[in-house]
């Protein structure tokens, strides 16, 4: 065999062997590499940052936001392990908006127990009995239903309901009998919303979204991740209102009703514009506004929030959302309460609503004590008594 061929061979063998090598390491094209999909980052700081351990609040609140109905789902030993977190953590009363107008007693029997420390919201029930996918069927489309709501609102006060809860459905989802969306603003609604006023029923109404749902779920949308993970969850497309239809709908209401006090759930559905949410409180005195599974947006502007809350801290409510874990709890103490920079708004990992940190608010005594307490104090009925009661115990533990 001549020489130059095994020569030859020899050469081709070995650089064979070195493009394999080289190919196993990356060398000369694109390496394999499969990304980690984005609900799987979620990465430790790094920051050497001061870090307040508080474990309760410095001042007995009143939670104006919790579901113990949809949350705990009748789970008796679940209701009473909350209320010792609530004792630990310095709430001294919840406001549970479970309870069906109509059919209250079956979350005040639920909560008979705790109801020392609970007020309880009715919310209107504006399906009914009705078939999903038939409008047509429900409640609210069938003769009478404004009227019997009113009478079902005036006998629930003497039950004990302290107030009304209004979903997000109310203008988003919720169709007439022709499968068109009930507008929130139609005149339709004027006695109960007046009824409420004449009952001295605060009206906690969550209107609309994060700004984010209704936007094209892209990879430019903040909230993108949270979207792919619950697309139910987007408003975006001709069969939903805008946000800004929504919030508008909305405040014709409280314009039209100045004798009824409105509670903008989640700091009125536009945490993403405090300046607009600051004009809103300056032109409606019945209109307050509360922080519940809001902080991950507060917490993310914490200059302009600091300055929006002082400047309106007498129309600013603490609520959670809850039953929450006692850590997400501690995350609430430490915005409100500290100046502690870049930290979780809630224990779930990912953050679960928007991938992104917080700062606290180090807010003062004075401005503390209104939206703990005094604030809420002014608008529920029957809440003055049973505070003091609950807070003073709280004190002596």
């Amino acid at each position: 065999m001549p020489n130059w061929f095994q020569k030859d061979r020899f050469y081709r063998s070995g650089m064979t062997i070195l493009i394999a090598f080289f190919a196993s390491i990356g060398f000369g094209q694109e390496q394999d590499r499969k990304l980690p999909t984005i609900d799987k980052f979620y990465p430790e700081s790094m920051l050497k940052n001061p870090k307040t351990d508080i474990r309760y609040a410095r001042f007995a609140a009143v939670d104006i936001h919790s579901h113990m109905g949809l949350r705990l789902k009748g789970d008796r030993g679940g209701l009473q392990k909350y209320i010792e977190v609530m004792d630990r953590n310095h709430i001294a009363l919840s406001v549970s908006l479970d309870a069906r107008l109509g059919d209250e007693e079956k979350h005040l029997d639920f909560l008979q127990n705790d109801l020392d420390r609970l007020l309880v919201f009715a919310h209107i029930d504006f399906r009914g009995s009705g078939l999903q996918d038939r409008p047509e069927t429900w409640a609210c489309n069938q003769p009478g239903f404004v009227r019997t709501t009113c009478e079902q609102l005036k006998r629930a006060r003497k039950k004990g309901i302290v107030g009304v809860k209004f979903f997000k459905q109310f203008g988003l989802t919720y169709r007439d009998a022709r499968g068109e969306l009930l507008k929130i603003d139609d005149e339709q609604w004027q006695p109960i919303w007046q009824t409420c006023g004449e009952l001295e029923f605060p009206v906690l109404i969550h209107t609309g979204d994060p700004a984010a749902f209704f936007e094209p779920v892209t990879p430019r949308n903040e909230r993108y991740e949270e979207l792919f993970r619950h697309p139910e969850w987007s408003f975006h497309g001709e069969e939903f209102p805008t946000r800004n239809e929504l919030l508008e709908s909305r405040n014709r209401v409280i314009r039209r009703n100045p004798e009824t006090v409105f509670i903008g759930a989640h700091l009125a559905g536009n945490p993403e514009d405090l300046e607009t949410v600051g004009r809103w409180l300056a032109e409606f005195p019945n209109l307050y506004i509360e922080i519940a599974s809001r902080i991950g947006e507060l917490g993310r502007q914490p200059f302009t929030a600091r300055d929006f809350v002082i400047e309106n801290q007498d129309r600013i409510l603490f609520g959670t959302d809850g039953p929450w874990p006692e850590e997400r709890l501690g995350y609430y103490w430490r915005f409100l309460e500290t100046n502690d920079e870049y930290f979780p708004y809630s224990e779930k990992r990912p953050q679960p609503q928007g991938l992104w940190f917080i700062y606290g608010l180090n807010l003062p005594d004075d401005v503390l004590r209104k939206i703990y307490y005094q604030n809420a104090l002014r608008i529920l009925p029957f809440s003055d008594k049973l505070y003091q009661r609950a807070a003073a115990e709280l004190d002596q533990d």
